[in-house]
């Protein structure tokens, strides 16, 4: 298998300001994205992302901006650890509660 190129936050950037400094010479985003995708060295498809992710994140396309979407990731991630932590204390009240109910009965 294959596995996939990563590219660089420079060279994302380098191929979006190339297509947008030359979509009006081009009948379409697209013929454009194809024009420019094999001189970066990647697929039309990821170019088009790149684009589209760019035009999201300054207001040009509706959408979650790329930051909205780290922190929805990072509050998910934060109700995980609470919610562990929540069920972590649940449980330790429960033991306590039946050790000092265990304790009053042997007195």
């Amino acid at each position: 298998m294959n596995k996939s190129k990563k590219f660089s936050p420079e060279v994302r950037e380098r191929a979006v300001r190339m297509v947008l400094e030359h979509r009006g010479e081009y009948p379409s985003l697209w013929t454009a994205v194809e024009s420019i995708a094999p001189k970066i060295g990647c697929v039309p498809a990821t170019l088009l992302g790149w684009v589209q992710r760019h035009e999201v994140d300054t207001g040009v396309r509706a959408g979650v901006t790329t930051a909205e979407a780290q922190r929805v990731k990072e509050l998910e991630r934060e109700v995980k650890e609470l919610r562990r932590a929540n069920e972590i204390l649940k449980l330790a009240s429960a033991f306590f509660a039946q050790a000092e109910l265990d304790r009053r009965l042997k007195s």
